[in-house]
C-alpha cells in the first residue's frame, strides 16, 4: 500500500502544483495591472513593478494553496476514476477508510510544507517587496519593532507607538537632527492627525529644545508638522498581522499586553495562522468525497463515498487493462496478495482485451 500512496501522491502533487501555478499567474497579473499605475513615480520602473510582483507572490501562496490543494485534489481523483485506475486500486483490496487515510497523510504533508513557507518565506518576501517599492516611490524610511514604528523622514526620526485604522498616530516621538547629526529637539506628541499637504496636527505636545548647554521645554496644545510622510505611505509600511509571521505576531502581542494595549487584531492574526494548516487537509477531504446517487444513498445513511465505487462488470475492459497496468508498472509489484479473487477479475479482462486484438499502454 505504500506503493499506491506514493502513485496518489504523484497525481495529486502534479495537480495540484499545476493548479497553484496558474493561480498564481492570474493574482500576479491582477498584482502587475495594479501596479502600472505608480509607474513614474519617483524611480519605480517597469522592471521594478516586476520584481515588486515577483515578491509579492510567496504571500499569495499561502492564501490560495488549500483552494489549490482542493481542486487538485478533485481533478487528479476524477482523472484517476475515469481512467478505471481508481476502480483497479479498489479491486486490488484498497478500502475507502485507507484511501482517506492516505488524503489525510498527504494533506499532513503539504499543511507541513505551507506551514514552513508561510512561517519563513512569505513574511520576510512580502517585507521586502514593500521596502523595494518605497525605497523607488518615496524619500521615507521606515521599519516596525518592538519599540513601535519608526520612520526616517529626512533629517528627523519619527517613534509611533500606534497607527489607527484611519492612520492617526497616537503616542508618537519626534527626534530632530541638523545637518551635523546634532540632536535639535524631542517632541512627545499624545496624537497626530493629517490635515493637507504634507501638513500634520499635533496635539499635547512636549518638545524639547537644545541650544549649545541647555535645553528648554515647551508644552503646546496644538502644533503643525510638516513631513513627507503621508497616510497613504504610512498604509505601505504598515506590516499587516496575516503577514507576520506566528513568532513576531507572538511576540508583538506580548509587547500590547504589557502595554496594556488592545492585541485582538493580532490574536486573530495568530490563530487564523495556527489553523490555517488544518484548511488543507480538510479540503482535501472534500475534494475526494462526493454526493452518492440517489438509488445508493437508500443503503447508506451519509450518502458520501469516495469517488468511485468498485464496479467491474460496468468498466471497458480495455480501459481496465490499461488501468491495471499503468499501476503495476509504477508500483513494480503484484496485487495477488491483497484480494486475489478480485485480482483475477481484472486478470480476465485484460485477457478479453488482449484476445480482441486491443492495445494496452503502459502511459
Amino acid at each position: 500500500m505504500t506503493t499506491l500512496l506514493r502513485y496518489l501522491a504523484k497525481e495529486i502533487f502534479i495537480a495540484t502544483a499545476l493548479l497553484l501555478v496558474a493561480l498564481l499567474a492570474l493574482f500576479a497579473l491582477f498584482d502587475l495591472i495594479r501596479e502600472l499605475g505608480e509607474l513614474g513615480k519617483g524611480n519605480y520602473n517597469l522592471s521594478m513593478a516586476l520584481a515588486f510582483v515577483t515578491l509579492s507572490q510567496p504571500s499569495h501562496v499561502v492564501v490560495i494553496f488549500p483552494v489549490a490543494a482542493l481542486l487538485g485534489t478533485l481533478l487528479a481523483i476524477s482523472r484517476l476514476s475515469a481512467q478505471s485506475e481508481l476502480t483497479v486500486m479498489r479491486a486490488s483490496g484498497l478500502s475507502l477508510t485507507r484511501l482517506a487515510g492516505f488524503a489525510v497523510l498527504l494533506g499532513l504533508a503539504f499543511s507541513a510544507l505551507i506551514f514552513t513557507f508561510g512561517e519563513f518565506v512569505a513574511p520576510a518576501s512580502e517585507e521586502a517587496a514593500k521596502r523595494l517599492r518605497l525605497a523607488a516611490t518615496s524619500s521615507v524610511r521606515g521599519g516596525e519593532f518592538r519599540s513601535g514604528f519608526w520612520v526616517k523622514d529626512d533629517l528627523s526620526f519619527v517613534n509611533i507607538q500606534t497607527v489607527t485604522p484611519d492612520t492617526q498616530l497616537l503616542n508618537m516621538r519626534i527626534y530632530e537632527f541638523d545637518h551635523a547629526s546634532r540632536l535639535t529637539s524631542i517632541s512627545i506628541v499624545k496624537s497626530a492627525t493629517y490635515a493637507a499637504n504634507n501638513r500634520w496636527v499635533l496635539k499635547d505636545v512636549e518638545k524639547t529644545t537644545f541650544e549649545n548647554s541647555r535645553a528648554r521645554i515647551e508644552n503646546l496644545p496644538t502644533a503643525q508638522w510638516n513631513s513627507v510622510m503621508t497616510p497613504d505611505l504610512l498604509s505601505v509600511l504598515r506590516v499587516d498581522p496575516n503577514e507576520m509571521s506566528i513568532a513576531n505576531l507572538w511576540a508583538y502581542i506580548d509587547h500590547l499586553r504589557d502595554n496594556k494595549q488592545s492585541s485582538t487584531r493580532y490574536e486573530l492574526a495568530l490563530w487564523g495562522k495556527v489553523f490555517q494548516p488544518a484548511a488543507v487537509i480538510i479540503m482535501m477531504l472534500l475534494g475526494g468525497w462526493r454526493r452518492r446517487p440517489a438509488a445508493a444513498r437508500d443503503h447508506d445513511r451519509t450518502g458520501l463515498q469516495f469517488h468511485q465505487p468498485v464496479n467491474l462488470a460496468s468498466d471497458d475492459p480495455e480501459r481496465l487493462a490499461t488501468a491495471f497496468v499503468r499501476i503495476r508498472a509504477f508500483a513494480g509489484v503484484s496485487f495477488d496478495r491483497a484480494c486475489p479473487d478480485r485480482v483475477e477479475g481484472v486478470r480476465g479482462a485484460i485477457a478479453e482485451a488482449l484476445s480482441r486484438g486491443g492495445s494496452v499502454s503502459l502511459m
